[in-house]
């Protein structure tokens, strides 16, 4: 992963270096990798997180058809 500094701008960086690894998903990795996790409970978790994202796709894909409104926005305040 890489991020350029800008103008000697090393806070503005390190923002975005932290935004990219929460995209990525790099925080809640290093999060579980912290105990020991049993098989057992990694089958189950692993199994729940496909069965959320089956989920997230087939509503995703009633929104586009039209069978389901869309989702508010919300109003950011940048």
């Amino acid at each position: 992963m890489q991020v350029l500094v800008r103008d000697n701008n090393v806070e503005q960086a390190i923002r975005a270096l932290k935004r990219k690894m929460q995209r990525e998903g790099l925080f809640r990795e290093l999060k579980q990798r912290r105990a020991y996790e049993k098989p057992s409970e990694r089958r189950i978790r692993e199994k729940a997180q496909a069965v959320s994202r089956y989920r997230k796709a087939a509503r995703k894909k009633m929104q586009r058809e039209g069978l389901l409104a869309a989702p508010k926005r919300r109003s950011s305040a940048r």
